[in-house]
């Protein structure tokens, strides 16, 4: 997608996954993510629309976005920001799923985890490089 020799000049956590990790893992959790809502929206609690969608919708959309931030405008901070707030609004979700689906919400903790880890990962960029 995005040219990455940039980031593989930064230094980075030695916790870091070579690339292709992150081509296993981030489908896996869309696709969690897209089973979640599915679920969500099928449930009778639901029917439609039901408090979890605009967080779990606003989490999606800065998710989106993350990538262009970090790799093609490289604004490291900038990016840190926005995971803390895709981890704030999936947290909100996965709370807010649990009275909808616990099994929506409980699709979700796969992705929280891997948000924070991200997160560990981002706030490393900007604290060891310039």
């Amino acid at each position: 997608m995005y040219n990455k020799s940039w980031y593989r000049t930064l230094k980075r956590s030695s916790l870091s996954p070579p690339d292709y990790v992150f081509g296993i893992v981030w489908p896996i959790l869309y696709l969690m993510m897209s089973v979640s809502l599915y679920l969500t929206i099928t449930n009778k609690k639901c029917k439609g629309f039901c408090r979890p969608l605009p967080f779990f919708f606003i989490q999606l959309a800065f998710n989106l976005i993350w990538t262009t931030v970090f790799f093609k405008f490289k604004l490291k901070r900038i990016a840190f920001g926005l995971i803390l707030l895709i981890l704030y609004f999936t947290l909100l979700t996965y709370k807010e799923l649990l009275s909808v689906s616990k099994l929506s919400a409980k699709l979700l903790l796969p992705y929280i985890l891997w948000l924070s880890f991200a997160g560990y990962l981002n706030l490393y960029i900007v604290l060891n490089n310039k």
